[in-house]
């Protein structure tokens, strides 16, 4: 399989959702389903990592497919929103190279 771009994913996303009437959610919805996706995630991670073992009717679910389902959303929520994506990353990244350059404890050999 093929590594996508983020672009790549973002305009993946937005032609599959592109072929429904009803489009893009409202930010405000946005963010509630955001919000339950991450709520999931929580209680898969609870299950695998935490201290509550799953009761025996509980459907399996994994940590990586809670993490494609809250990536998905977040996609919708940028793109409904007109935010690419990767522009964002790179200005988080550069933040975070700058102000919190000397924040941590860097491994030996590292930069």
């Amino acid at each position: 399989m093929q590594e996508k771009t983020m672009k790549q994913m973002q305009r993946e996303v937005d032609e599959y959702i592109g072929q429904f009437k009803e489009g893009y959610f409202s930010p405000l919805a946005m963010l509630a389903r955001l919000t339950e996706e991450l709520g999931e995630l929580a209680r898969e991670v609870n299950h695998y990592y935490g201290e509550k073992p799953k009761k025996a009717t509980e459907k399996e679910k994994t940590v990586e497919e809670e993490l494609g389902d809250l990536l998905f959303v977040l996609i919708c929520f940028a793109n409904s929103l007109g935010i690419d994506l990767q522009a964002a990353h790179d200005r988080v990244m550069d933040k975070f190279q700058t102000r919190d350059r000397d924040r941590w404890t860097r491994k030996e050999g590292a930069k």
